[in-house]
């Protein structure tokens, strides 16, 4: 079987972080406001550490929706390869409330994507180091490492990326679980 590594936010979970930030500060915020990847930084400079204060009583996965698709394609796909949720948990503005980030995401996983071994969750920020035949991911730094196919999966950080640069790093861009059923499950 291959080894398929996927990535959990904004792969198969999404729009937490966003409404989070918009709880806290009372604001209608839209991703693609945010203006890079992370989104918290949003988040007044000035306000920072009260936000890491509300952050660490929140669990964030009680905020995201499940990505349209990602269950019934992902159970078809633990079917034919062999798939590993590959996801990073340490939370860049407080590191030290990162333990719980952990325990929020295992615990999602293991409710919303039964069928996966638990054994094959991987938390890691640096996914280079891991070897796979086929990646996922939303983040092109985090499809960089071995991989014959690299799926970029399009979010609000990534969709001005140019098919020039898509194809100069070898990215494949899907925008939806149908599209990655379709190339991996033709």
């Amino acid at each position: 079987m291959k080894k398929l590594m996927i990535d959990m936010d904004d792969v198969l979970c999404e729009k937490g972080f966003i409404r989070m930030v918009n709880e806290f500060l009372g604001t209608n915020y839209k991703q693609e406001d945010a203006g890079s990847y992370y989104i918290n930084d949003l988040i007044p400079k000035d306000r920072l550490e009260e936000w890491v204060k509300w952050y660490s009583t929140k669990n964030a996965y009680d905020y995201v929706d499940i990505v349209e698709g990602a269950q019934e394609v992902m159970e078809k796909l633990n079917k034919v390869y062999d798939v590993y949720i590959a996801t990073a948990y340490v939370f860049r503005d407080a590191p030290q409330v990162s333990g719980k980030t952990l325990y929020d995401k295992y615990n999602f996983l293991i409710k919303n994507f039964p069928f996966i071994d638990p054994h094959k969750f991987i938390f890691i920020s640096n996914k280079e180091l891991l070897e796979a035949d086929i990646r996922i991911d939303d983040s092109p730094k985090k499809l960089m490492g071995k991989a014959e196919l690299k799926l970029l999966f399009t979010a609000y950080h990534n969709k001005n990326m140019t098919d020039e640069e898509l194809k100069e790093n070898k990215f494949v861009r899907v925008n939806n679980w149908k599209e990655v059923e379709n190339i991996l499950l033709k």
